[in-house]
């Protein structure tokens, strides 16, 4: 280990056994907490989280409603906290996502979900956190102490408990196979060299990234990590909506960073990813059906529903390289703090 290594860097080379710890700790809380949730049979869900959190709750929002067929909708955590209101939700579930589980508008909300009868479930690193007291059952992502103030195996970890809960809940065997060999392909994962997208960067300072499905929480969160990390504006959009204006600020050599898993809409954005490339953008894709597009190496994890997990693992290892690259510590990043609470 180099003595100028940064702290994501490590925290990064983490992830797979990090994951590995997860898969061999918490079966039975996964397993128990499926139970309940496939008891309650709820028509519908609500997330709270926000920042990456939020991610994976989007992540989530597109396996459940593929998996089950139930749909998860976002619920801003002020409606509780800030504007003190109640939400029809007998019957439902609420699934809560919080790294540290201390943040009180999250809090607030998962506490009011489980007073207006919603199965209320947190994803969180602190299982006595005050998230955790007020939820029916606690996953503990198990992710370890996480220095940087950049999520990394935080996020990485929770994508995965929140995964295998739904593996479970629908009792996909295949889906379940595939997270138990996620540790060996993270391995691969955090190595992939995507050197040709960080120099393409050069001295721009703006990027958009771009996702459909799944892998649109991925593009979320690497438009959110390149801008605390490495002070670079970047916005994502889903391939089906950035043609529909967004498109019009692309020019000659514009980063584009279009990240896609191993599922029916790979040939959609890979599409869009030539079409935006022949307009002059310099435009990578995690994708090998590009045609104009540059194709970055992947890791593929045998389910599309992985998929997206090993794509944010390889990302964080390319943007912690491009925050050193222009001269910024990415484990202090300015302005920011490892927790934010807010009310």
């Amino acid at each position: 280990m180099s003595n100028d290594e940064t702290q994501m860097r490590r925290e990064v080379l983490e992830i797979p056994g990090a994951v590995s710890r997860l898969l061999a700790n918490q079966a039975d809380a996964v397993r128990g907490t499926a139970d309940a949730l496939r008891a309650r049979d709820p028509s519908f869900m609500i997330s709270v989280a926000r920042g990456s959190s939020d991610h994976v709750a989007t992540y989530l929002k597109y396996a459940s409603e593929l998996l089950t067929g139930t749909p998860i909708a976002s619920v801003g955590p002020s409606i509780a906290s800030v504007y003190k209101r109640r939400l029809k939700l007998g019957g439902s579930a609420c699934l809560s996502v919080s790294q540290s589980g201390k943040s009180p508008d999250i809090v607030e909300m998962a506490r009011m979900a489980r007073g207006c009868g919603a199965l209320s479930i947190a994803i969180t690193n602190d299982p006595a956190s005050p998230l955790a007291e007020v939820s029916d059952h606690t996953l503990y992502i198990d992710a370890g102490a996480e220095l940087s103030v950049a999520a990394t195996k935080t996020f990485v970890n929770s994508a995965v408990i929140g995964i295998w809960l739904l593996a479970e809940w629908a009792e996909d065997a295949d889906l379940r196979a595939a997270i138990l060999t996620l540790p060996e392909h993270l391995e691969r994962a955090v190595r992939q060299d995507w050197g040709s997208a960080r120099a393409a960067l050069g001295a721009r300072n703006s990027i958009f990234c771009l996702g459909r499905g799944p892998a649109y929480a991925i593009s979320n969160e690497a438009a959110l990590k390149f801008k605390e990390t490495c002070q670079i504006h970047a916005e994502s959009y889903s391939s089906a909506e950035v043609l529909h204006g967004p498109v019009s600020i692309v020019d000659a050599g514009f980063p584009v960073m279009a990240l896609a898993s191993g599922d029916v809409a790979e040939a959609a954005l890979a599409g869009v990813a030539d079409e935006i490339a022949a307009k002059g953008a310099k435009v990578f894709a995690t994708s090998s059906l590009v045609k104009t597009a540059d194709s970055l190496p992947v890791v593929r994890t045998g389910h599309s529903l992985t998929d997206p997990i090993a794509l944010i693992a390889s990302f964080y290892a390319m943007v912690e390289s491009v925050a050193a690259a222009r001269g910024i510590n990415p484990d202090a990043p300015r302005h920011l703090k490892k927790v934010t609470e807010t009310v």
